[in-house]
């Protein structure tokens, strides 16, 4: 049994159990919590060099079948990759080419995969970013409202205001601003199957007058200062490096002076971008987000600041992140019999690791989650924000 596997995996001590192509099985440690089934004999070789891009690669072409519970997988997965592999190997900086029909492409890719698949496992409002959880307790439908009252209110919306929502997904957002808050709302995505779904909620809870939604590329915005503010969530990840630049001109020519401008996004553990988890990143550029690219909080908030916007609030929800992910992986894993009739069988085990695996990568701080508040102050430098953040945890 020893025989089949590499002397570098037989010193071992991790909760993991393989289980070969010819029925043998070798614990790498005590009480095995895991079990990788090898299908193809040729995996072996590459088990001494266990980076996590080729390890989720094996599960998603079916070379590997686990065992046990995702998370457990996940975490047993990257000790073993710890163990065998320096940090920083597979982790140089991506820059990727972003023109509009390269980014529709991606957003399309990723978006426009399934909604009833996205139901499966998101809240009731598709709010696919992170929530905020105020005591850590709530649930994932509470918490994801609670996001959307933060927002609105680090904005300071008031009734009547006309509010532009970059990336605006499936329109949870923009309801709420106009339900709750009395807001004018336009909103902009890539995705055609969010914006037809979004587009019915609209409908359905009557609030045609109030939000507006269209099929438009950010860099195709007006700018005209229309806007009194701005909310953009979960967008700056698909920008790209080489375009932040030019996103955050264009936030700043769509909104009015004296108006703010809140950026809600991922960002990177290294000032330069490049990933971490010894190829995890890989993974999730190939399978998952194609061509997106995470900036350091350095780094965008640099372009903010060079676009002409100050920055007045930053704020960490890296752990808030982890735990709206904890939610989604385990209400994936709770529907995996009606997902897999919704998606191809690869396209599921993608998203098994995909959810699981940022899960693991926020708790641990490989990446991070930032709210950027900025103003477009008037030509004299003021503006009208409170002098404290009382009135936002009102």
């Amino acid at each position: 049994m020893l025989a089949h596997l590499p002397p570098a995996l037989q010193n071992l001590q991790l909760p993991l159990r393989l289980r070969l192509w010819d029925g043998h099985e070798f614990n790498l440690g005590p009480t095995p919590s895991v079990t990788i089934v090898v299908k193809d004999p040729q995996m072996v070789s590459q088990f001494t060099h266990p980076s996590l891009d080729a390890l989720g690669a094996a599960f998603v072409e079916g070379k590997l079948e686990l065992e046990g519970s995702i998370g457990d997988v996940i975490r047993v997965c990257d000790e073993w990759s710890q163990a065998l592999l320096d940090e920083g190997e597979g982790n140089q900086p991506v820059r990727s080419a972003h023109d509009k029909e390269m980014d529709a492409k991606a957003i399309s890719y990723h978006y426009d995969l399934s909604n009833a698949f996205y139901q499966l496992w998101l809240d009731s409002d598709m709010a696919y970013s992170c929530a905020y959880f105020e005591t850590g307790s709530e649930t994932l439908e509470q918490a994801q409202q609670a996001k959307f009252r933060h927002l609105c209110r680090k904005l300071r919306l008031q009734p009547g205001e006309y509010l532009l929502d970059v990336g605006c997904g499936w329109g949870g957002l923009a309801r709420f601003a106009a339900r709750e808050f009395g807001a004018k709302v336009f909103g902009i995505t890539l995705s055609k199957e969010q914006l037809a779904l979004a587009r019915e909620r609209v409908k359905a809870e009557g609030l045609d007058d109030l939000v507006e939604l269209q099929l438009l590329d950010y860099r195709d915005l007006p700018q005209d200062g229309r806007f009194d503010k701005v909310v953009s969530v979960g967008m700056f990840e698909h920008v790209g490096h080489a375009n932040l630049a030019e996103y955050c001109k264009t936030l700043f020519g769509a909104v009015k002076e004296g108006g703010l401008v809140m950026n809600h996004g991922i960002t990177a553990k290294y000032t330069d971008g490049r990933p971490v988890g010894r190829g995890a990143g890989d993974f999730i550029g190939k399978y998952v987000f194609p061509n997106g690219e995470l900036p350091h909080l350095s780094m965008i908030s640099a372009e903010i600041s060079e676009a002409g916007l100050e920055i007045v609030d930053v704020e960490s929800l890296r752990l808030h992140y982890a735990r709206t992910l904890d939610h989604w992986s385990e209400r994936l894993e709770d529907n995996l019999e009606a997902a897999s009739r919704l998606v191809p069988e690869h396209v599921l085990r993608i998203w098994r690791l995909y959810l699981a695996g940022c899960a693991y990568a926020f708790a641990r701080g490989w990446i991070n989650l930032h709210q950027i508040l900025a103003v477009k102050a008037h030509a004299d430098g003021s503006h009208e924000l409170p002098w404290t953040r009382d009135d936002i945890y009102l």
